[in-house]
C-alpha cells in the first residue's frame, strides 16, 4: 500500500508569490533612486528644489507600496530558510527583514512630519498636497529632521548588508534563498535534499509499522 504524505499540501512554497516578487523589485528600484536623490539633495543646492519635488512623491509611493507589501506578506506563506542556515542566522535574517519593513514605513512618515512641522506643503502632484500630520513647531521640525537623517543612514547600511547577503547566497552558497524572490528555478542545497529524503523515509517507515 502506498503511504501518502499528509504534509504535501502544507509544504512551504519554493518562491514568494508573484505580487511579492513584483513589489520587491519595484520598490528596490525606487529605494535605489531615492538614495541617489537624497545624496543629491545634500550635495547640490542648485538641484535641491527639483530633487525635493521628486523626493516627496517618491517617498509617498514607497509608503503606499510597503503597506500593500506588508498585507501581502502576512496573507501568504513564504519560502522557508535554507536548511544549511543555522537557527540563529535564520532568526537574524527574519529580524532584519522586518526591521527594513519598519524603516520603509518610518522614513516617509518622518519626512512627512518634518515638512508638516516646518509649515511646508507636502506636494505629491501638481495641485495635490498631503495634509499636515504635525503642528508647526521649530522644535518638532528639528527633531523630525534629525530622526529622518539618522534613519536614512541606518537604512542605507541595512541595504548594503541586505544586498551583500543576497549576493553571497546567490553566487557562493547557491542555496535557493536568492532565487526564491526571482523568476528563476529554485536550486535546493544538498543539505535540504538530505533532510527531505530522511523525512520521507521516516514517514514511509512509520506507515509500514502501522500496517504491520
Amino acid at each position: 500500500m502506498m503511504i501518502r504524505n499528509k504534509n504535501i499540501h502544507s509544504a512551504p512554497p519554493t518562491h514568494f508569490n508573484i505580487a511579492a516578487r513584483i513589489l520587491h523589485w519595484l520598490m528596490a528600484s525606487m529605494i535605489l533612486t531615492m538614495i541617489f536623490v537624497g545624496l543629491g539633495m545634500m550635495t547640490s543646492l542648485r538641484w535641491r528644489p527639483w530633487l525635493l519635488d521628486l523626493h516627496i512623491p517618491l517617498g509617498t509611493a514607497i509608503l503606499l507600496l510597503v503597506i500593500i507589501r506588508l498585507i501581502n506578506r502576512i496573507s501568504f506563506s513564504v519560502p522557508k530558510m535554507p536548511a544549511s542556515m543555522s537557527n540563529f542566522q535564520a532568526k537574524a535574517a527574519a529580524g532584519l527583514h522586518w526591521l527594513m519593513y519598519g524603516m520603509m514605513v518610518a522614513l516617509p512618515l518622518t519626512g512627512w512630519a518634518q515638512l508638516s512641522a516646518g509649515g511646508f506643503l507636502v506636494k505629491i502632484l501638481p495641485g495635490v498636497n498631503l495634509p499636515p500630520i504635525l503642528p508647526q513647531s521649530p522644535f518638532l521640525f528639528a527633531l523630525m529632521h534629525d530622526a529622518h537623517k539618522v534613519m536614512a543612514w541606518g537604512f542605507f547600511l541595512m541595504i548594503i548588508g541586505h544586498l551583500s547577503a543576497a549576493l553571497l547566497h546567490a553566487w557562493v552558497y547557491r542555496d535557493g534563498l536568492f532565487s526564491s524572490i526571482t523568476w528563476t528555478r529554485k536550486t535546493i542545497d544538498q543539505s535540504e535534499n538530505i533532510l527531505q529524503d530522511r523525512q520521507s523515509s521516516d514517514e514511509i517507515n512509520v506507515g509500514n509499522e502501522k500496517l504491520k
